[in-house]
């Protein structure tokens, strides 16, 4: 199973700050949310998040400055009004890339 973004930028006794590119086209790997996060939206795009077998599509449109607080309960990760199983695979289906920060509290 993969990690939750692309790169770890620092960890310490509280927080597992990530960076996160995903190209047009490119994918997450499936991966599973353990901690609350907070997501930051450097550069904007279309995602679809499936399960861990690649079912139940869910496509979610991240815009570059937006913020959203994420809460890991019961499986899955909810934010807003949406949510997705915590253990899943998220690939950008948009046209240009996605860049996000994403802080995990430990």
């Amino acid at each position: 199973m993969g990690e939750v973004a692309t790169t770890k930028l620092l960890e310490n006794d509280r927080v597992i700050l990530w960076e996160m590119v995903l190209e047009p086209g490119e994918r997450t790997g499936v991966h599973t949310h353990h901690h609350n996060y907070i997501i930051q939206v450097l550069e904007g795009s279309q995602l679809r998040a499936t399960d861990a077998n690649g079912e139940g599509a869910i496509d979610l449109d991240f815009r570059t400055d937006d913020t959203y607080w994420v809460e890991v309960k019961d499986d899955k990760v909810v934010f807003g009004s949406a949510s997705a199983p915590a253990t899943h695979d998220a690939q950008n289906i948009g046209s240009g890339r996605y860049r996000e920060l994403l802080i995990e509290i430990k």
